[in-house]
């Protein structure tokens, strides 16, 4: 008889990450179940595509899955998956095209409902008592685009998704320092999209 998921859920991910080694494709699930989200969330805040978000999900979790084994535990289990989904992410974008274009109209809005983004991207401009929420959602959506995949990748990474610079760090296999000045060039250009709206 199988063990009970519950084993599985207080189990810790390198517990997981070597049962699944092992060859216990439950302990894998459990860690697909445990990821889900917030790389569904990575994903489709760099994407903005429900569709393409999903397929690149399905993509990520294959692809770990055949490279588990190679995972050593250098890094923690979730370093090393964001690596790939972010990898593959902009991967995705280069091929779909730099400057493809999206109709706001065929954008799923759901970053901008998160209401720690819509502090961040406005925090130099004051109140939101005077702000239409909708309006302002479809200005952050179109701010979030205009961004180049790298600065995109640490606002959705940092401010989205609320990782620490040394954690984005080792994702992106960059400096802290690079990461710092990413986001405060994203800000900044967030900020200048935004400025005439939340003023």
């Amino acid at each position: 008889m199988s063990e009970p998921r519950a084993n599985y859920e207080s189990s810790t991910d390198i517990e997981l990450v070597s049962l699944a080694q092992e060859g216990n494709t439950r302990a894998f699930d459990e860690l697909v179940r445990r990821y889900t989200p917030k790389l569904y969330g990575m994903i489709y805040n760099m994407t903005s595509n429900r569709e393409d978000t999903a397929d690149l999900l399905q993509d990520v979790f294959a692809k770990a899955y055949r490279s588990l084994k190679r995972f050593m535990g250098r890094s923690s289990f979730y370093t090393w998956i964001y690596s790939i989904s972010v990898n593959m992410t902009l991967n995705f974008l280069k091929k779909r095209g730099r400057y493809h274009k999206v109709s706001l109209d065929d954008v799923d809005t759901g970053i901008e409902n998160d209401p720690e983004f819509i502090k961040v991207t406005t925090a130099n401009g004051g109140t939101m008592r005077d702000v239409h929420v909708h309006e302002l959602q479809k200005r952050l959506n179109e701010a979030m685009m205009r961004l180049s995949e790298d600065h995109r990748t640490v606002v959705t990474l940092y401010d989205i998704q609320g990782l620490q610079h040394s954690e984005i760090s080792q994702i992106l296999g960059v400096s802290e320092g690079t990461v710092r000045s990413r986001l405060f060039y994203a800000h900044r250009q967030l900020q200048n999209y935004l400025e005439d709206f939340i003023k």
